[in-house]
């Protein structure tokens, strides 16, 4: 048996890292166990006892704010003053039940919360309930007199449960945090006992490879050093073993091309510096007119309104008080005018609305297309009836924006539909949705002109006519609506130029998350629509917000989509039809 003086570097270093990694993996083990005790009576502190000590701090402010709103309603009446009584009454209920979720290990702090929520209820049946309802029906004095000192100590029992039940939180997490001092002593211990056998093993390694490995790696180093704090035209000479010779070489070639490179990309980022300090220039610039076009057509329509009332009225008084007064000509002038000057408000309100869309926010929200459609349906009605129209949907998608732009841009859609139909053929439109990616796809198409494809981009600009004023009424900003309000909501809009009949003009809304991750999750199982008989009317949108006859928007009942049934045998859509 050869002794250890005769082992090789290899062996030596071999046995060594056996050793070593004997030891590591008994100490990992136990610091494993240790941490796995002091994870979790940390997540205890900062999961559940610490969060029920700040929800139970919300629960009383909950309270307060329900006992001050019932004290403001006695003395005041204003319904608005029971706002914060049933604010917080939801906000309890909210608390309780994230507090009862975090409560599962603790038996005595349920029972407490459980505590609280009796002496509240009893409370809110015994003063707050009363007090309402004595205010709603007798008056103010009457309320008053139902709070006495009596229903005073009620609410301090409940705020005395709360201070016991924050004293008993306050308790559990002492002890959670004792027990994470022990568990990190223990740790500390474990993990010094690992380092100590990682020192003493490093050090019999390192005087192992001192001479054949440590120092030529720190000449190598050193070498390398400087060129990275950028001499990179200094030259990188290897020593010791044949590999370090060649590790040296590749390295000196490989700072022989950073060297070539960088002087290529130093002349590049200049020209990019340039380049980007145009396209900022260009940039603000463009901001800046969007900003004064914004607010010159704003203030434009707000100044050209009274002398346009003026000007129409005084027409409209001319030709009241002097119609067949004057020959026919002057007649004829009269009524020219006036169809100016009202055609000129008219455009002059559309374009008002169409600077408003986007500066006057009311903040997105998460909005039922289905509820949209039905209220668009109810807008609607009246040209409907009129052309003996039938409007259906499918089921519709959730998705996040502003309720009354989405309203308005379908209205503009459904109406530019039932505007554009075909002599002697009901109009018919229907509305339906696709997922696609992670966008929605809607789809309104209908039944009737159509649009020429030359024409599809040319729909969207805004007074943009395809037909003469007198063909179809509107001022020729339906679509130039539409177009903003999709591309507000973050969508595109365009013109299906494929459809066989009529018109189908689609656009894009940002889907919801859950609804992406619910159609992967369902990728392999094709989603057949279920459809509900439903309700969906409405009324013609005002002249300028409704369709005009460049949009060309009528529609035909769709065809793409899996929830489409053929015609005259739908079971699942919503629709409605008038005539």
């Amino acid at each position: 048996m050869t002794g250890i003086r005769e082992w090789t570097l290899r062996q030596r270093v071999v046995a060594l890292l056996t050793v070593v990694a004997f030891l590591l993996i008994g100490l990992a083990g136990g610091a494993v166990a240790v941490a796995a005790k002091n994870r979790t009576h940390i997540d205890a502190i900062l999961n559940k006892t610490g969060p029920l000590r700040v929800q139970a701090q919300e629960l009383l402010n909950a309270l307060l704010d329900q006992e001050t709103a019932v004290r403001g309603y006695a003395v005041s009446g204003s319904p608005a003053d029971l706002a914060p009584y049933d604010a917080g009454r939801k906000r309890e209920q909210d608390l309780v039940a994230s507090m009862q979720r975090l409560v599962a290990d603790y038996p005595e702090l349920r029972q407490e919360i459980r505590v609280v929520e009796e002496r509240a209820e009893a409370w809110r049946q015994a003063v707050a309930v009363p007090v309402v309802t004595t205010t709603q029906q007798n008056g103010t004095a009457a309320g008053q007199a139902l709070i006495t000192d009596q229903a005073r100590e009620q609410f301090d029992d409940v705020r005395a449960a709360l201070d016991h039940l924050q004293q008993e939180i306050f308790e559990a997490r002492q002890r959670s945090a004792e027990d994470v001092r022990r568990t990190s002593n223990l740790l500390v211990v474990l993990l010094i006992a690992a380092v100590a056998v990682v020192i003493i093993a490093g050090s019999m390694l390192l005087v192992s490879l001192d001479r054949m490995v440590i120092r030529p790696l720190t000449g190598l180093a050193d070498q390398v050093r400087e060129v990275a704090e950028g001499d990179y035209q200094h030259g990188i000479a290897g020593d010791g073993p044949p590999e370090f010779l060649r590790l040296a070489e590749d390295v000196d070639a490989m700072r022989r091309k950073i060297a070539k490179d960088l002087a290529e990309v130093r002349e590049a980022r200049e020209r990019i510096e340039w380049v980007n300090g145009q396209l900022q220039k260009q940039a603000e610039e463009l901001t800046r007119s969007n900003r004064d076009l914004e607010q010159f057509a704003y203030v434009a329509s707000h100044d050209l309104q009274e002398p346009l009332r003026k000007v129409a009225s005084f027409c409209q008084l001319l030709q009241r008080r002097y119609a067949g007064q004057l020959d026919e000509r002057a007649d004829q002038y009269i009524a020219f005018a006036v169809d100016g000057a009202q055609r000129m408000q008219r455009l002059i309100n559309d374009l008002l609305a169409f600077s408003r869309i986007g500066r006057l926010t009311t903040g997105f929200t998460e909005v039922d297309m289905n509820k949209v459609m039905g209220d668009v349906a109810g807008q609607t009605e009246a040209a409907r009836q009129y052309a003996d129209a039938e409007l259906t949907w499918d089921e519709l998608p959730v998705i996040r924006g502003e309720e009354p732009l989405l309203t308005n841009l379908l209205a503009n859609l459904v109406s530019n539909s039932v505007k554009f139909r075909r002599p002697d053929v009901p109009p018919k439109v229907h509305v339906s949705a696709r997922l696609v990616g992670d966008e929605w796809e809607i789809s309104c198409q209908d039944n009737g002109i159509g649009i020429e494809p030359e024409f599809a981009d040319k729909i969207f600009v805004i007074f943009q006519r395809l037909h003469a004023k007198d063909a179809y009424p509107g001022t020729g900003i339906g679509l130039a609506i539409v177009k903003k309000i999709v591309e507000y909501h973050g969508g595109r809009v365009w013109v299906d130029t494929d459809t066989e009949e009529g018109t189908a003009i689609r656009f894009t809304l940002p889907a919801l998350p859950e609804d992406v991750e619910a159609a992967a999750a369902s990728a392999e199982e094709p989603a057949a629509g279920e459809a509900v008989t439903g309700d969906g009317d409405g009324t013609t949108a005002e002249d300028g917000t409704g369709g005009t006859p460049e949009q060309g928007a009528d529609g035909t009942e769709t065809t793409d989509g899996p929830d489409r049934a053929p015609e005259g045998g739908r079971t699942g859509d919503m629709r409605e039809t008038v005539g």
